[in-house]
């Protein structure tokens, strides 16, 4: 059985003004594209989408329930990505070698920035008003 890790975050409230985005539908649409492809390349899938109330206080003794929207995600554990490795016949998993750090680092010389590039762009005054 595969075991996973979840990750429940709030929805967006609403979209953000984008150039070439009209209608409110598009900018939200395009806040929740931006969210889903933000936690996919860390590895989230996009699980499923939540409504839970939850309780909380209002003024001093009072309590009001209050409904959030939530994106829950999920990715495999650790555990379960080394054992699926191992059941398709990847073996042992290897650490990225470390950077030997025994001699110190050299620094990259820039050198000097006269005559490496010409810009003969056209200019708003003439040059030789300047």
């Amino acid at each position: 059985m595969q075991s996973y890790e979840y990750l429940a975050v709030p929805a967006p409230g609403k979209g953000q003004k984008i150039k070439g985005l009209k209608t409110p539908a598009d900018r939200y649409a395009h806040q929740i594209t931006l969210l889903l492809n933000e936690l996919a390349a860390e590895g989230w899938e996009y699980w499923r989408a939540d409504q839970l109330s939850s309780e909380e206080r209002k003024g001093l003794t009072g309590t009001t329930r209050l409904t959030h929207d939530l994106l829950i995600f999920r990715r495999p554990t650790a555990d379960a990505l080394a054992e699926q490795l191992q059941d398709h016949g990847h073996g042992q998993i290897h650490q990225q070698p470390q950077p030997d750090h025994s001699e110190p680092r050299v620094e990259p010389q820039l050198g000097r920035a006269d005559g490496h590039y010409q810009d003969d762009s056209p200019r708003l005054t003439r040059r030789d008003q300047e």
